[in-house]
């Protein structure tokens, strides 16, 4: 079915404008709403309603009534809520893939191996839960034999979890599981590029047994995402999403103090040492660019490769480009799937002729596999040697365009890298052990991967310096980020 074609009263399904205490909520037939594409066939299949800022209100005010009761939920008993969760997880694998690959037309690997981290995400959340330390009040050493003092950690309140569309259920996960396990209730906003996703798991999340109201969602664009985050019952903001926007949920925060977590933008390297084997390079420069039609934060286009090796990399590099296949998820031997929405296709596509009109050169490209598709593909492509100045080396593209600059020793490798505003992710390819830790020492970014791909698991932090955001996502860290630091002092008596 066409987008024209397409309204709420022919929709397969339709998504309510927003679950609030445990109830969904539905807007009349004339209210505002939007249609949910396939983004691999270009197809409207799906119709959601958006909430509109007494929904808003509403489901924040839920989540404050749901609040005192969650928090005093003892951590283990929230910690088995979130062992159910990540069961539910596990045995709803394929349905919840398939619909990753229904709405962002995501190839079955990537989509599969996005449900299994929702799933230990979970799973680890629940296991910090069952960890008394980490919940229990610490004495602290005074000079002083008249007092004592201790320090404890309590839920920050109600939080806002603002979701992107490029890795929906996933970031979900990694919000959602910490706050829950910290007693924090939330509103979360899915994009409206990808909301079905975050409605399935909240499916999962209810009947898991967590109580209605410490987990509500709101659908809607930017304006219901700025009408969350500016409410003043919100106590923590967690954004995930464009530096721009990042910006604006800062300044909405700022009104009243809220706490924020943002994880932005980035413009990560990925170094070619002249020591490297050149076949993990080019496997890692394959899925650091392309993963995910180059929709990540964490892609590594810009490929720093030693002057020595520069030839031999790039065609090899270039064989692996030509060969990706790029279709829809049920094609044979698919390797990449399409971007997330026409506006995407057609915001990179102009962001590339910039660049090419800038001076930049198109080395080689992969192609569309011709299967009759009228998704949002674009084909992978490599630029070579751009200028330092050029936007496809400085701007994050997020889309399947890669840089590759040689370099002579590993100092210049290290300027290269950390020539950026953002700083979020780095890839080292070396055999020398010892110049690897001089690497993960100098780049600035806030994970260094040595000769691996990009492996993330739920006991690792995530985050990055400048414009990649504030504060850090995933392992301890993400747990604390959703509760404040409290101390006491008593007179001995």
């Amino acid at each position: 079915m066409s987008t024209a074609e397409l309204s709420r009263s022919t929709a397969t399904f339709v998504l309510p404008a927003a679950h609030i205490a445990g109830q969904p909520v539905r807007t009349p037939a004339d209210a505002p709403g939007a249609p949910i594409f396939d983004a691999s066939t270009g197809a409207a299949i799906g119709w959601q309603e958006f909430a509109t800022a007494a929904h808003v209100d509403a489901a924040v005010r839920a989540a404050r009534d749901a609040f005192a009761g969650w928090r005093d939920t003892p951590p283990a008993e929230r910690g088995r809520m979130l062992a159910r969760i990540a069961e539910r997880v596990e045995a709803s694998r394929d349905r919840l893939a398939a619909l990753q690959m229904q709405v962002s037309g995501k190839p079955p690997f990537e989509a599969d191996a996005d449900v299994g981290d929702v799933a230990a995400t979970f799973a680890y959340y629940a296991k910090l839960c069952d960890d008394p330390a980490l919940f229990a009040a610490e004495p602290v050493a005074l000079p002083s034999d008249t007092v004592t003092a201790e320090r404890f950690y309590d839920s920050v309140g109600v939080a806002a979890l603002v979701m992107p569309w490029n890795f929906p259920m996933v970031t979900t996960a990694w919000k959602l599981a910490p706050a829950l396990a910290a007693g924090c209730a939330v509103v979360l906003k899915p994009s409206e590029l990808t909301s079905p996703t975050e409605h399935a798991l909240l499916d999962i999340v209810a009947e898991a047994g967590v109580p209605a109201g410490v987990v509500n969602v709101v659908n809607g664009g930017a304006d219901v995402g700025a009408a969350l985050t500016a409410h003043p019952l919100i106590d923590k903001i967690s954004f995930t999403g464009s530096t721009a926007a990042g910006r604006k949920v800062m300044h909405a925060a700022a009104v009243d103090m809220k706490r924020v977590t943002l994880e932005l933008g980035g413009k990560s390297s990925l170094i070619v040492r002249d020591d490297a084997d050149l076949d993990v390079a080019v496997s890692l420069a394959v899925a650091g660019a392309f993963t995910n039609a180059g929709q990540m934060c964490s892609a590594t286009a810009r490929i720093l490769v030693h002057d020595s090796v520069y030839r031999s990399f790039m065609a090899a590099f270039e064989t692996a480009v030509r060969a990706l296949v790029v279709a829809p998820p049920a094609a044979e031997q698919v390797a990449m799937g399409p971007l997330i929405s026409a506006a995407q296709r057609t915001r990179v596509e102009a962001m590339l002729q910039q660049g090419i009109d800038a001076g930049a050169r198109v080395a080689f490209s992969g192609r569309v596999a011709d299967t009759g598709s009228d998704g949002f593909f674009m084909a992978p492509v490599v630029i070579a040697e751009p200028a330092a100045d050029n936007p496809l080396w400085t701007d994050e593209v997020f889309g399947p365009v890669a840089c590759v600059k040689s370099f002579r020793t590993d100092d210049e490798a290290i300027a290269l890298a950390n020539d950026t505003r953002y700083g979020l992710v780095a890839t080292v390819v070396t055999r020398d052990a010892a110049i690897a830790k001089q690497f993960q020492q100098r780049v600035r970014a806030g994970l260094v991967w040595i000769n691996a791909p990009q492996l993330i698991y739920p006991h690792v932090c995530w985050g990055g310096f400048g414009l990649s955001g504030i504060g850090r996502e995933l392992g301890v860290a993400g747990l604390r980020s959703y509760q404040e630091l409290r101390h006491a002092m008593r007179a001995i008596d």
